[in-house]
């Protein structure tokens, strides 16, 4: 499996759904290095994110405090569920609507973790 560019486009994001998925896309990130990401589906979609996949990285405050709000707002305006989380290590956004806007999210949610918080601005806008 490639590395994901940076930031990645919605389409690129890995479908992780099932457990042979999950981990072959964990296992990819954790070899590259590179931070995890990608959607499942269950009942609803679901978009997970994990730094631990990529040591080298250390994720600011400002960043942090981006994803916490961006996160928050999500879930005050009822597009994720409640109990979602915001890291500060490992991130989960659970009842996404559709496939498209948990691509959308993701995406949005990677390209803040190395730094571009202009995506997350924007998928946070069309909430």
């Amino acid at each position: 499996m490639q590395s994901l560019p940076e930031p990645c486009p919605a389409d690129l994001i890995p479908n992780a759904t099932g457990l042979d998925a999950f981990h072959t896309v964990y296992k990819a990130a954790k070899q590259q290095q590179a931070i995890f990401v990608a959607i499942e589906q269950g009942p609803q979609w679901m978009v997970k994110a994990d730094t631990l996949t990529a040591p080298q990285r250390t994720i600011d405050i400002t960043v942090h405090d981006a994803i916490r709000a961006a996160v928050s707002y999500l879930i005050r305006a009822r597009e994720i569920r409640a109990d979602s989380t915001a890291g500060p290590i490992y991130f989960e956004l659970y009842d996404v609507g559709s496939e498209q806007r948990a691509r959308e999210l993701a995406a949005a949610l990677h390209a803040a973790l190395y730094t571009h918080l202009e995506p997350l601005r924007q998928a946070v806008k069309a909430a």
